[in-house]
């Protein structure tokens, strides 16, 4: 599966994506784009799938009608979804991708759309952590 952790990588530099730390055994990237409003997105070349994770913000100790909230951003996100990590610390914005079949302007698609997420939502979202 390396050639397909290789070929993500080459479609992040001709789409001008920032790639800031690899982990070559892992088949894993974190990538900056900040003209999108993106840092330390994380993707990850899990076979059969890519996993694109992006840390949001920490959950905010009153979570009234927060989670409704993201529920109901959800519905309106072009690609993934705002989720919680495992141990409910973190909202994150995760989407997933076949790997075996994957072109650029899907992927390029995917990042677009958290930056989509992010303009759309994130003054909202500052809201939840005051």
């Amino acid at each position: 599966m390396q050639e397909k952790f290789e070929m993500v990588k080459q479609y992040l530099y001709e789409m001008d994506v920032a790639i800031i730390s690899e982990d070559t055994e892992e088949e894993l990237v974190v990538v900056d784009d900040e003209e999108n409003g993106i840092k330390n997105l994380i993707i990850d070349c899990e076979a059969p799938i890519v996993v694109l994770e992006q840390v949001i913000m920490k959950v905010p100790s009153d979570t009234k009608d927060m989670f409704k909230r993201l529920l109901q951003m959800n519905r309106s996100l072009v690609h993934g979804a705002f989720v919680l990590d495992e141990n409910a610390e973190f909202i994150i914005f995760r989407d997933t991708l076949q790997l075996e079949n994957l072109d650029r302007n899907e992927l390029e698609g995917s990042i677009h759309a958290l930056g989509l997420a992010l303009s759309e939502n994130g003054a909202e979202l500052l809201e939840f952590a005051v």
